[in-house]
């Protein structure tokens, strides 16, 4: 949505109107993490689909320290049969500069805030990390493409 005063009038190389992005709070599986362990940096999260493989819907922005050492003491290193292992992420849709996330066992639930933009099932924008959710499980998750 765009807001812009009653009076005020469209005029060229001005800003005067407010973009307004609706955004909702969901939950999706913490895949794997950029950082460590020990000091998690941006969020890779994941949803499984219809035929149960976990698909990447997005990533974070970057934590904040309280959040990232709360969130830190309840990730588990993934074992080899992780559904992201061999998997190649980017930085940004156009970007082709690789991170190396660590793969954690996706069990763990994240609330998250999004905008509801979506392209094929993953948010084009970064999500928000609330909260883990310890209350919750895989099947309390939304399956991907819904938001």
């Amino acid at each position: 949505m765009v807001v812009k005063s009653l009076t005020g009038r469209c005029r060229p190389g001005v800003r005067g109107w407010t973009k307004v992005r609706r955004r909702n709070t969901t939950e999706a599986l913490i895949g794997a993490v950029t950082g460590s362990l020990h000091r998690p940096q941006v969020l890779l999260l994941g949803r499984y689909d219809t035929t149960g493989r976990l698909r990447l819907v997005g990533k974070t922005v970057p934590l904040k320290p309280a959040p990232a050492r709360d969130l830190a003491e309840h990730l588990t290193a993934a074992g080899p049969e992780h559904p992201w292992t061999g998997v190649r992420f980017t930085a940004s849709w156009t970007s082709r500069t690789p991170l190396e996330p660590v793969l954690v066992d996706p069990a763990l639930v994240a609330e998250i805030s999004a905008d509801v933009s979506q392209d094929h099932g993953v948010w084009r924008h970064p999500l928000r990390y609330e909260r883990f959710r310890l209350d919750a499980d895989e099947a309390d998750v939304p399956p991907f493409g819904e938001t």
